[in-house]
């Protein structure tokens, strides 16, 4: 079974378009660590989280892998994102790449989950797999909450945001 672990910086971006349920889009179990969700708390993004975790997502912790992913980044200080490492070192599986992903813009979190084996995505990705996966999310409707994203601060260059856009189409 997948596990998608969604760390604090994806969360934010979905969440402050209100799009947080596109990440059903995924085969697996959405995991938010109670962490990730602590450190969520800016406007309208923890209200809408809130409203998200009524459908019953994992909020678990792997703490005895904690220390290890804390080690793994030595100097790094990732915050709670920490919580999605010690997620992927828990349950990575080097026979099944797909075992577990990780939905981030963090390039630190990005970068070491898919050295870990991790698949990674982040929140333009989940709405190219929505846009994929869902006959009711039209390309027309993704293709404008890729560009409402963009506006609120995850900024794409001009080249990835028509890639992002062309992915949709």
């Amino acid at each position: 079974m997948t596990r998608i672990y969604v760390g604090p910086t994806a969360l934010y971006s979905l969440g402050q378009v209100g799009e947080l349920s596109l990440l059903d889009a995924f085969d697996g179990d959405i995991v938010i660590p109670e962490p990730v969700i602590d450190e969520v708390r800016v406007e309208p993004t923890a209200t809408n989280l809130a409203e998200y975790r009524e459908s019953g997502v994992d909020t678990a912790v792997d703490e005895d892998r904690i220390d290890q992913a804390e080690a793994l980044l030595g100097e790094k200080d990732l915050g709670a994102a920490v919580t999605v490492l010690a997620g992927v070192l828990a349950h990575r599986d080097s026979e099944d790449r797909s075992a577990v992903a990780v939905v981030s813009e963090d390039r630190t979190v990005r970068r070491m989950a898919q050295g870990l084996g991790a698949e990674v995505t982040s929140s333009f990705g989940v709405v190219v797999r929505a846009a994929i996966e869902d006959k009711y999310l039209k390309p027309t409707q993704a293709k404008r909450i890729v560009r409402r994203i963009d506006q609120h601060g995850t900024h794409l260059t001009g080249e990835l945001r028509e890639r992002a856009v062309g992915e949709v189409a």
